[in-house]
Order: structure tokens, then C-alpha cells, then sequence
């Protein structure tokens, strides 16, 4: 019966981030030279993350784990959009259109 385990490999989608492509998102939306924390760094790295969860699921939509990280990733991201847009509204516009999200009005 233990002697038929398969060996599961790790989907590629479900992993974190890889290091070169959060770097370079890191790269495309900081502020400044060392800007690794700002609001809009955050949600374009949070905003990576769900497109890759969102495929995945496409995939494997009985994954309930991944989708409940993919819900925790979502508010996390609303929470950001939401003191972005409550402290300096024309940065929240500028992030919001260049990642395509809709905006709340």
C-alpha cells in the first residue's frame, strides 16, 4: 500500500513569487532607489501574486487553500488601494490605470 506513493511536485503557480520577477516589480513601481515598501510597491508585487494564484485556480479549482490565500491576498490589497487612495488620491489614480484595476468611486 506505502510502496504506490507518488511523488508530488510543487506547482510552479502555487510557490512564491521568484526572486527575479519581484525584484523587477520591485524595480517598475518603487519611488525611489531603495523603495521596497511604499503602498505602490506592495500592490504591484500583492497584485503578481494574484494573477499567478488566479491561473492556478483556473486549473485546480477544487484548490480551496490557494483560494483562501487568494482571498487574504485581495483584502490585503483593497486595504492598501483603500489608505492610498484616502492619503494621496492622484498616486492612488496613477497605480490604479497603470495596473489596470478598477477603481472604487
Amino acid at each position: 500500500m506505502h510502496g504506490d506513493l507518488q511523488i508530488i511536485e510543487k506547482d510552479a503557480n502555487v510557490m512564491p513569487l521568484p526572486k527575479e520577477i519581484k525584484t523587477q516589480t520591485i524595480k517598475d513601481y518603487n519611488r525611489h532607489e531603495k523603495d521596497t515598501g511604499s503602498p505602490e510597491v506592495q500592490v504591484a508585487i500583492i497584485t503578481t501574486r494574484i494573477s499567478q494564484l488566479t491561473e492556478h485556480l483556473r486549473a485546480n479549482n477544487k484548490d480551496e487553500s490557494c483560494r483562501r490565500g487568494l482571498l487574504k491576498l485581495v483584502g490585503q490589497r483593497r486595504r492598501l488601494l483603500t489608505y492610498l487612495r484616502n492619503r494621496e488620491y492622484d498616486r492612488y489614480i496613477a497605480l490604479t490605470e497603470r495596473l489596470n484595476l478598477r477603481r472604487k468611486q
